[in-house]
């Protein structure tokens, strides 16, 4: 049988588009990855890579490289401002999954894959410094060209027969297809993040959230080499603002600690300072927590959207890289399936489109997050039992559910 599709070219050397050059090629598909910046460097903090994620990676040969580069996650406990456990569950293989869940530096996971793109398609196979400026469809595919983003210079043009845009929230391709839709929707929330060595707490392997929807803190480490009762540990610090979004020019830049530290003064919980791991940290830099409306269609021709250019979604529940993993899987899946590009892309629009919209607007009711926040409004100054305040039936109702949404669920999964 002749396949449908034989060439692609994929705009972004992120997360996403990684593993979608690597999927692809093990369909047999020749993939080329253009990457905006010059050099890709082990730059970022910390994230979490869900069990539907890590089997799709397992399934590519990754299995030895991620158990050397992530931290298994033991556990997800849920706090209120004042330390007090609302809920805890085991997370990963603990939790009775066939894969397990990684805490693992964002960086490092892109240079693992990088170097699995390289040694399993080319070394030419990733080019650099290729900023898409425009394209156009033929009767043959795909047209793109490419220009130095620094210096405006043309970098020439490029065939393929289909093109996926896994180029960011920012994305070139979705802005040619939605050229009003403005920018990014802003939360009214602001992200401080920071990756400090510190003393490990709790069990060592443990994934904490605190606080509430106008106010939180996340901490987990990230690094499988820290041992003797330390840890790399990734915090992000989270407030409620007045005001615009943050002008995109001032988006992933080092701030000064004390715009945000005092608010989080008192947060002192025994197993987990607060104060000092701000304080510890050396550079902390202030994203705004945005997303984008869900759009009704992805793909165009042999264009498709996939990743944060499809579905950009706040970092809620742990589901944005995992998200991005999800679509190169089933966008390979597809291409097997159909007999054109097209009607491929079609397909993998079909399966992806609807579950992760209904993730974007879940993520911005707090997903499983809300139980914080139903906590904080119905005991703001703290409880003496937690069932008094909220059921267990309740809790679990809320956690499950988002499971369910989010497509890991512990039983649909493992039969996969």
């Amino acid at each position: 049988m002749v396949k449908a599709v034989n060439t692609a070219m994929i705009a972004g050397g992120g997360i996403g588009g990684l593993v979608t050059a690597l999927k692809l090629h093990e369909n047999g598909v020749k993939a080329r990855v253009f990457e905006s910046v010059e050099t890709i460097r082990e730059l970022g903090v910390g994230i979490n890579l869900l069990p539907h994620a890590v089997r799709i990676l397992t399934e590519l040969g990754l299995t030895e490289e991620l158990e050397k580069t992530g931290l298994p996650t033991l556990e997800l406990s849920y706090y209120n401002k004042f330390g007090q456990q609302i809920w805890q569950e085991p997370r990963g293989r603990h939790a009775g999954y066939r894969w397990p869940q990684y805490s693992i530096h964002r960086g490092r996971l892109q240079m693992l894959l990088l170097q699995a793109v390289k040694e399993r398609l080319d070394e030419d196979a990733v080019k650099t410094g290729h900023h898409l400026h425009s394209f156009d469809q033929t009767d043959d595919g795909v047209k793109a060209h490419f220009i130095n983003k620094k210096t405006g210079e043309s970098l020439g043009t490029y065939q393929a027969d289909i093109m996926i845009a896994a180029d960011g929230i920012h994305s070139v391709v979705r802005k040619s297809f939605y050229p009003n839709e403005g920018d990014p929707v802003f939360s009214g929330r602001i992200l401080w993040r920071g990756l400090t060595e510190a003393p490990a707490f709790l069990t060592g392997k443990s994934m904490i959230m605190a606080g509430y929807q106008d106010q939180k803190f996340v901490a987990y480490p990230v690094d499988p080499e820290y041992t003797g009762g330390r840890s790399l540990v990734n915090w992000i610090a989270e407030r409620t603002i007045e005001g615009d979004v943050p002008s995109r020019a001032d988006w992933n830049q080092k701030i000064d600690k004390q715009k945000f530290a005092p608010y989080f003064s008192e947060w002192d919980f025994g197993w987990l300072n607060v104060p000092r791991l701000i304080e510890d940290t050396d550079a902390v830099y202030e994203f705004p927590m945005v997303d984008r409306d869900p759009v009704d269609r992805w793909t165009f021709g042999n264009v498709t959207l996939l990743g944060d250019a499809a579905h950009p979604m706040y970092p809620i529940g742990s589901n944005g890289a995992s998200q991005a993993i999800l679509d190169a899987d089933a966008l390979g899946r597809a291409l097997m399936k159909h007999v054109s590009g097209k009607t491929a892309l079609k397909g993998y629009e079909a399966e992806r489109l609807e579950p992760t919209a209904n993730i974007v607007k879940s993520n911005r009711k707090n997903g499983p997050e809300h139980v914080m926040q139903i906590v904080e409004e119905r005991a703001p100054d703290g409880f003496k039992s937690l069932y008094d305040i909220i059921s267990r039936a309740e809790l679990e109702d809320i956690t499950g559910g988002y499971k369910k949404i989010a497509g890991f669920d512990r039983e649909e999964l493992n039969l996969k």
